[in-house]
């Protein structure tokens, strides 16, 4: 069974930062997607950045010029670097990964909260 444990979440004011861990143990193919989501009561959980182990990644827009995602494939372990922090970033925010195989697999952390309050 893969597990996902994330840390790093908190309270921050606008314009700080905050960085975001993950970790994945168990079963886990090699070929991968890492990434975060993101969610606020009432909203669709969006996509805030990903990365594959080969090192594609991916930014929502809200994210461009402001976040970085990185990973060290060795330790199966993810990262979000969040720089000038906006009120508007406030969500909980959940791990992922993904993998194919035969089937998709997707799998969860339990979330994090951040939240970004003068």
């Amino acid at each position: 069974q893969v597990q996902l444990a994330e840390s790093g979440g908190g309270l921050v004011q606008p314009g700080g930062s905050l960085r975001l861990s993950c970790a994945a143990s168990g079963a886990i193919y090699s070929t991968n997607i890492m990434g975060w989501y993101r969610q606020v009561p009432g909203k669709q959980r969006e996509l805030v950045a990903s990365k594959a182990t080969g090192g594609t990644t991916n930014y929502a827009d809200s994210a461009k010029g402001r976040f970085t995602i990185s990973r060290d494939n060795a330790k199966n372990t993810v990262y979000l670097q969040m720089n000038s922090l906006k009120p508007e970033d406030t969500a909980v925010y959940y791990c992922y990964l993904h993998y194919l195989v035969n089937a998709a697999y997707n799998y969860w952390g339990q979330g994090t909260q951040v939240t970004v309050s003068s």
